[in-house]
């Protein structure tokens, strides 16, 4: 019986499949060292070798451009370039950690850069060419191994295949120290660990996924592999072309660790957040020229679901569930797998200076210390080795601050941002942005990977069947990237707090764009006032104002009535004067957990449970957040609910006119792709149903991204139009788009055919069944319940579960006798299971925030006309 309930898990383990027992020879051991040691700390790095091209001038330029101090300049190059060491994990502890295979050369190969943009959403990097192409420093592709040439290459590719290669982080010029900061003694002494561990690398082509030399790479092997050194098609080809297996079709020679690429990769945290600036977007979005790129607005086209899957074939249960967020969202949970269907937008950061801050939250956290004092305990205080009074102290506290920078002066915010969609990371903004570099990779080995629940293992009473809590202390010590993060996170703040941060608004986008057009071309606020009024109805500002002020002020201003008067008398897009940049004062959202009952929005995202206590990132969650009361309407089972959970934070609405589509999944709004050229990296799916949830026979088109002024404009007016018309948005849910194929149980390899055991051999999901069922089952809970209902039926019941008894049974008998049928029996208790094995039921994502849908026409335009002043 119970072999027989585990060989049927990975017909519903929620990253099944994976790796099978023939495809496991051959895999290299992630802890493996592949790039010399870091300079020690404190002690002086070897500087990297001088490149012909400076890699770095783009970045100053930009620096002066947006008028960025020193501190400010640095935060935005680390945010561009650094990678804190995610390429051990993207190239190793990824795919044997976690079972998901990563085609870098699909998405970056120079011979489809044109198309780069339109498939992956990616921002191709100005300052890299295609080999080949005149004034490109590369002639050919074999020069690069297929990849784009990038400033710094002519160093970084003479070290392919060999040792000693000395990263450009080595070579950069830190910001003057903090006086503030304790352990810099004043402003006397630089304790900051050594910026070599920031892992910098040269780009790929690709804003925000840099490279670095593998010194293990083996150019004989690659060639007999592929044919040539560009080409990387046998790498990426399933073994079955080689072996004839049929469990071969599914995974190719990126699973086998004996066959080394050229280059590792990694990814920094702009990767997702660099993006076309609005005020002055490229002319053709392939061929972007530095001055068109942010580095905070969010990329709302990207691809990262589908980029990370991009080894897996379509039939892999790691592909459907994983791959279909829309363009701009990704499941932040995907690697940490919460087993919560889990989108969520680029946090779009906008006006950073003016977000709320709230005082008086209980937060438990790791805070700066001249000394530890009698304390020895290194899981209360720890000083690093070799400095002075560099110390961390762990301590529950109510006062804690937020220091920016606003126009070179430092000033202190009293009290912590809320981040996140639900307000999670909410113990401190330096936090919050040293967690971005876990969730993208960095210390993975040191400080967390095994801490997250392997969707393997389904034995409560071994490691992996849960999350656990990663210990923050514990990872400062044994990981160097973290503490070379941790050192600069201030000039990262900083950066968030400058002008590239500033509100993009329309008006000057529009005056921008006719000057371009036309240099004697004069635009002004009477001319923009009256274009809107043209379009949205004369008088349509000013009556979208009180529009504005009556019904969405309450949720979606930062400045309450209490502090400044009723919203009807209020300028909301006026400056603050206090300013350096006279920013506008309202942050145009209040930034507080409103439960999504009362929004009405897919509430998937809202029951995340990553920070709640004895989870993964439970120390990046504040005691307040995590005391919230419990969302009673929601209609999950309250385990499901608690923690803080169920809540979303009011969002900002500065610049909404260049954010649509709408809510934290992009689905109010129309469906939005890409249509590259190559059809293989088309990754649009049909997502509009009938009332029985099956997809419409005829869809309607998906609208090709479009990053200009005026196509911004247009997606944001038809996004508006669905946003305070609710019954004209249609029914939108997602659906597996490929029959997915599962080998289960022992399938022990005879010859050259493979002979499953116990009558379990392959399972097949049909195209078609929900992408949210499948990534919030909860597979361990079922399955162990299936056993217990058979061999210890008490304890299911005194567990509180003596009603399900029944029906367990049932099912576990209809199994054993009939292994085949395994899917069927899912679905045909696909309510039993729904009501008590799922961690979200619900499968519309369309729905909710139907607050304005009794406006009269005319007040819905004037809305429309006033938030697009905004």
């Amino acid at each position: 019986m119970k072999a027989a309930l585990l060989a049927a898990v990975a017909a519903i383990v929620i990253v099944g499949g994976g790796i099978g027992l023939s495809q496991q020879r051959n895999l290299g051991s992630a802890n493996a060292q592949v790039s010399p040691a870091p300079a020690v700390a404190g002690s002086t790095p070897t500087p990297p070798e001088t490149a012909a091209v400076d890699q770095d001038a783009p970045y100053r330029e930009a620096c002066a451009r947006e008028g960025l101090n020193e501190s400010e300049c640095v935060g935005r190059l680390i945010w561009f370039k650094a990678t804190a060491g995610n390429d051990r994990f993207h190239t190793y502890t990824f795919q044997q950690r976690i079972g998901v295979l990563v085609d870098w050369f699909r998405v970056l190969r120079a011979d489809q850069r044109d198309d780069r943009f339109w498939a992956w959403g990616i921002i191709n990097d100005p300052a890299c060419c295609r080999p080949g192409e005149a004034d490109c420093p590369a002639k050919s592709l074999d020069e690069t191994y297929g990849f784009d040439w990038c400033p710094g290459d002519d160093v970084l590719l003479r070290y392919v295949g060999k040792s000693g290669y000395v990263d450009p982080a080595c070579g950069l010029k830190d910001a003057a120290l903090d006086a503030e900061d304790p352990h810099s003694q004043g402003g006397k002494l630089d304790q900051r660990h050594s910026a070599c561990d920031l892992k910098f690398g040269t780009s790929t082509g690709a804003l925000g996924i840099r490279k670095f030399p593998n010194p293990r790479f083996d150019a004989a092997r690659w060639q007999q592999l592929n044919g040539s050194l560009a080409d990387w098609s046998g790498y990426s080809r399933p073994l079955a072309a080689k072996t004839g297996i049929e469990s071969d079709q599914r995974v190719s020679k990126l699973a086998d660790a004996s066959i080394e690429p050229p280059f590792l990769i990694g990814t920094s945290c702009g990767s997702c957040h660099i993006a076309f600036d609005p005020l002055n977007p490229p002319a053709d979005p392939a061929k972007p020229k530095w001055e068109n790129i942010k580095g905070l607005v969010g990329n709302q086209y990207t691809r990262m679901s589908e980029l990370l899957g991009s080894g897996m074939p379509i039939s892999s249960l790691e592909y459907q569930m994983f791959a279909h967020a829309r363009p701009g969202v990704t499941d932040t949970s995907a690697i940490s797998h919460d087993q919560v269907n889990n989108p969520g937008t680029i946090n779009a950061l906008v006006n950073v200076a003016q977000r709320p801050v709230f005082p008086g939250e209980v937060i438990s956290k790791w805070r700066k210390a001249a000394s530890c004092g009698a304390e020895k305990d290194e899981d209360k205080c720890w000083c690093e080795p070799g400095r002075e009074g560099k110390c961390w102290l762990k301590s529950t506290r109510e006062d804690d601050t937020t220091p920016v920078n606003l126009g070179g002066q430092r000033v202190v915010l009293p009290g912590v941002h809320h981040i996140l969609k639900g307000g999670e990371d909410s113990i401190g903004a330096l936090e919050a942005i040293q967690r971005v570099y876990f969730n993208i990779g960095s210390c993975s080995e040191q400080c967390w990977v095994n801490h997250f629940s392997d969707m393997r293992q389904v034995d409560p009473a071994q490691r992996g069947f849960a999350q656990t809590p990663f210990n923050i202390g514990q990872c400062r010590r044994d990981c160097p990237e973290f503490r070379a993060i941790e050192d600069r996170l201030q000039n990262l703040l900083d950066f968030f707090a400058s002008a590239e941060s500033d509100q993009t608004d329309l008006e000057v986008a529009r005056a921008r764009a006719r000057k371009a057009a036309n240099p004697a071309a004069v635009y002004s606020r009477t001319d923009f006032i009256a274009e809107l009024e043209k379009e949205f109805g004369k008088g349509a500002i000013s009556r979208g104002q009180l529009v504005f002020a009556d019904n969405c002020a309450r949720c979606h201003s930062s400045i309450p009535e209490s502090v400044a008067g009723p919203f009807r008398n209020r300028d909301f897009a006026a400056a603050n004067e206090a300013h350096p940049r006279k920013v506008r004062a309202d942050f145009l959202g209040n930034d507080r957990p409103v439960a999504v009952t009362e929004v009405g929005t897919f509430r998937c995202r809202a029951l995340h449970s990553n920070h709640k206590a004895g989870h993964l990132y439970m120390e990046y969650g504040s005691e307040t957040l995590r005391r919230q009361p419990l969302v009673a309407d929601i209609p999950e089972r309250d385990e499901l609910k608690d923690g803080g959970r169920g809540f979303y934070r009011n969002i900002s609405l500065v610049n909404v006119w260049a954010s649509a589509p709408f809510m934290h999944n992009n689905a109010i709004g129309p469906e939005i792709c890409g249509k590259p050229a190559n059809k293989a990296n088309d990754f649009h799916r049909a997502r509009y149903v009938d009332a029985d949830g099956k997809l419409l026979p005829e869809q309607p088109d998906c609208l090709r991204y479009d990053p200009s002024v005026e196509g911004r404009f247009a997606l944001y007016r038809r996004s508006m139009h669905e946003l305070l018309n609710p019954q004209e948005r249609g029914r939108k849910r997602t659906l597996t788009n490929a029959d997915l194929l599962i080998d289960v149980g022992v399938r022990p390899l005879d010859g050259k055919s493979e002979k499953p055991l116990l009558g379990f051999g392959q399972v097949k999901i049909p195209a078609g069944t929900s992408a949210g069922f499948l990534n919030g089952l909860t597979h361990k809970q079922l399955v162990g319940d299936l056993f217990l209902a058979k061999r210890d039926p008490a304890r299911l019941e005194a567990a509180g579960k003596k009603q399900l008894v029944p029906t367990l049974q049932a099912m576990a008998d209809d199994i054993v006798k009939n292994p085949a049928r395994f899917v069927d029996i899912l679905r045909e208790q696909r309510d039993f299971i729904s009501a008590n094995y799922q961690t979200c039921t619900q499968e519309i994502e369309n729905e909710g925030h139907r607050f304005g849908e009794d406006l009269s026409p005319a007040d819905k335009m004037a809305l429309t006309a006033f938030l697009a002043t905004l």
